[in-house]
């Protein structure tokens, strides 16, 4: 599944090259996950604005209006002049005077979701429950402290909610949590601000190299322009069950946390 860093990579690389072009054509395949709320022709003649990001939406500007996308589980964009025609599993085509924006995903999970706003319905239905941007000067240790307090549930699964910070998908939070020295199966609402420090740090730090990497490519994610991520050769525990800690020679271990594998450490990674 796609995750911040992915998402922000492709962001990235096709940003620049659809800003202020003017829509030509919309195109849409099988149904995706919701329906795109306004007629095909609607934004023909209006010119694309800069891309951002929100979590794992990207929000697409098109006139006064725009259009917000998010890739699902297997889903991918491509930018370009000469892509080809479509295939079966291309959903969604921008055709533009600068290229075609192209979204692809097998499995359907992905959407393409028109609104007058990022602060309007419904849009801002979809974005009402996300958690902070991990660079945001805001997320610190002492809110990521305030926000764990209480909760039941283990610490990763807390970080995979969103409601606290966007980012930490289950890659991303193994590495950080790694990184930590914390326990993926420790209580939420136990983590000491100390340790709480650790992790709003360690979260920023593996995001930052998942960026730089361009993301993980494990089947299928390619940014844009088709480039792959290297993320996944950097990983220290994520992937890695039997093979020996790089710090400390233990053999990593997998644990199952609501139905998704979480890597780690038992000596580097303590519960306390």
């Amino acid at each position: 599944m796609p995750e911040l860093p992915e998402v922000e990579v492709t962001r990235r690389s096709f940003a620049d090259a659809i800003h202020g072009a003017t829509v030509l054509a919309l195109r849409l395949g099988k149904p995706l996950r919701w329906p795109l709320g306004c007629a095909v022709d609607h934004l023909v003649g209006r010119r694309a604005g800069l891309a951002q990001r929100r979590g794992k939406y990207l929000w697409l500007p098109v006139g006064e209006e725009g259009l917000l996308l998010h890739l699902g589980m297997s889903g991918s964009l491509a930018f370009g002049r000469d892509l080809g025609p479509a295939g079966p599993h291309d959903h969604f085509e921008l055709q533009t005077d600068r290229g075609l924006l192209r979204l692809h995903d097998p499995r359907r999970f992905g959407a393409v979701v028109w609104s007058t706003g990022l602060d309007a319905p419904p849009v801002s239905t979809l974005l009402a429950g996300l958690g902070l941007e991990p660079f945001d000067a805001r997320f610190t240790g002492t809110y990521l402290h305030e926000r764990l307090r209480g909760r039941r549930v283990a610490i990763k699964q807390a970080l995979l909610v969103g409601d606290i910070v966007v980012g930490a998908g289950n890659i991303y939070a193994c590495e950080a949590l790694f990184l930590a020295g914390i326990h993926p199966a420790s209580p939420a609402g136990r983590i000491s601000r100390p340790r709480a420090e650790r992790l709003a740090g360690s979260i920023r730090q593996v995001l930052a190299q998942a960026l730089e990497a361009g993301g993980t490519t494990l089947r299928d994610f390619k940014d844009a322009h088709g480039v792959a991520g290297s993320f996944q050769m950097q990983a220290q525990v994520y992937g890695r069950e039997g093979q020996d800690c790089r710090h400390c020679g233990t053999a990593i271990r997998r644990l199952v946390q609501g139905q998704r594998s979480t890597f780690f450490c038992p000596r580097c990674q303590t519960r306390s």
